[in-house]
């Protein structure tokens, strides 16, 4: 893992777009200018063009999603992993370099899903979106603080519709849970509690792999995009590179913005001006790898009538201690996943993605009413037409890029603090860490030469 310095450059890439993309020479001749370029407008009749971008294994699933449409281009860097994809749609033109794709094809294109893995999310969507393209990109939105804030910038600026594919933000339940939170159920909340069973995967890795051949259907080196030049392993991919810190996000990056979506959401964290992270305890991490367990506290402060209180992450099956009036026959979360609050007046509980929200003790329950909605239900809980809806119809769609991006940040800055192994003091504003400029080099990253999407 490279120890990279937190430069102008990075800064500058991360709080303005009005530059050239930079660094595609070897493979692209396509050039975004600072103009902005206006997406396409579309009768609610007409269907939209769509490209994917990562389209096997979640991105068959994402793409596959979107057939209500004209799926239009396909990208993928290893063929083989997404045959079924290509088996099912047929037509749409094939590519394994999306550089490649938007100079044959950008005028062709009204949308894009992202669903590589997360090192590639940020210049996937980045150029998309200055091309002026509607886009959906798997959650963790960014592998950086850095890269989260970018996003967000661009789909303001370029006017995009943006969403995040974190589905259960589009459910009853998430939408139930603010409700009752913000109807006082349990009083003032204080202090929650989110755990996963993740990592599912190999995490506090100590020795690089052996270095293998690479399979012939796979464009290694577009796999690794920016990231630093390694020799391919089976042990990064398809599926074990969230361990890798050059790739994924670690257990927290796969997970947070699903369960801790609800706290984020309820809880109006993104109203916070600033807010402290610490790790409370981890197993295993080190420079190449994530832990393969961990305990984050977040320390928020009073976002308007809200009181302050303080957010627990854990992963890698550490739990939080069952509160004393809570029975052990009650299940917490959905078990494996999930959170709960604690409030002045009593507990609530809900699942992975927001769903069966209840308060605890379940005694509770029996007699309460719930709150009269105040939150948009969304049409069958339908996160990909409420997204194509959305590009159509000009309206925001589910988990925006300003909703997505403070959420991605919230979630990665737990890395943030594994990584500088010190309590953090972040300032949303500026986008800085106040008490320790040595902690700031990890907001952002170095990219690889001829991969180098950031704005100049």
């Amino acid at each position: 893992m490279t120890n990279n310095n937190f430069t102008r450059r990075a800064f500058l890439a991360a709080t303005t777009t009005s530059a050239l993309l930079a660094g595609c020479a070897t493979k692209s001749k396509v050039r975004v200018n600072s103009a902005r370029v206006i997406p396409g407008k579309l009768s609610p009749n007409e269907k939209l063009n769509i490209a994917g971008i990562g389209v096997g294994g979640m991105g068959s699933g994402d793409i596959m999603n979107c057939r209500s449409e004209n799926i239009v281009a396909l990208c993928d860097v290893d063929w083989e992993k997404c045959a079924e994809t290509f088996h099912h749609l047929p037509d749409p033109k094939k590519y394994k370099d999306y550089r490649l794709m938007f100079d044959e094809m950008a005028d062709q294109i009204d949308a894009v899903t992202v669903s590589t893995p997360d090192h590639t999310h940020a210049p996937a969507a980045y150029w998309a979106m200055m091309l002026g393209k509607h886009v959906r990109v798997q959650k963790p939105l960014a592998q950086t603080i850095a890269e989260a804030r970018l996003l967000s910038d661009t789909a303001r600026k370029q006017g995009v519709i943006t969403a995040m594919g974190n589905q259960g933000h589009s459910g009853d339940g998430v939408r139930e849970l603010c409700e009752m939170t913000w109807s006082g159920a349990i009083g003032q909340v204080t202090e929650t509690h989110t755990w996963t069973n993740r990592p599912i995967w190999p995490q506090a890795v100590t020795h690089l792999p052996r270095e293998k051949p690479v399979p012939s259907t796979l464009d290694w080196d577009l796999w690794l995009g920016a990231a630093p030049w390694r020799e391919y392993s089976p042990a990064y991919m398809p599926f074990k590179w969230r361990g890798w810190r050059d790739f994924g996000c670690g257990a927290i990056g796969d997970m947070a913005c699903h369960i801790m979506d609800p706290v984020f959401w309820a809880l109006k964290l993104y109203e916070a001006p600033s807010y402290t992270v610490e790790v409370v305890k981890q197993e295993g991490l080190n420079e190449e790898t994530f832990p393969k367990a961990s305990i984050i506290k977040y320390e928020f402060p009073a976002r308007g009538d809200m009181a302050p209180v303080a957010v627990y992450w854990y992963d890698g099956g550490l739990l939080p201690e069952r509160p004393e009036c809570i029975p052990a026959s009650e299940k917490l979360g959905d078990g494996d996943n999930g959170s709960f609050f604690v409030g002045t007046d009593g507990y609530l509980s809900t699942g992975t993605y927001g769903d069966d929200s209840r308060i605890l003790p379940t005694s509770r329950m029996e007699d309460y009413v719930k709150p009269e909605p105040t939150i948009e239900r969304i049409p069958d809980e339908n996160p990909y037409m409420h997204w194509i809806n959305a590009c159509k119809t000009n309206t925001e769609a589910v988990s925006p890029f300003s909703y997505a991006g403070p959420l991605t940040e919230v979630a990665n800055m737990g890395n943030v603090a594994l990584f500088a192994d010190e309590k953090i003091e972040f300032d949303v504003a500026s986008m800085k860490i106040t008490n320790s400029k040595k902690a700031n080099q990890y907001l952002s990253k170095k990219y690889r030469k001829g991969f180098d999407f950031m704005p100049l």
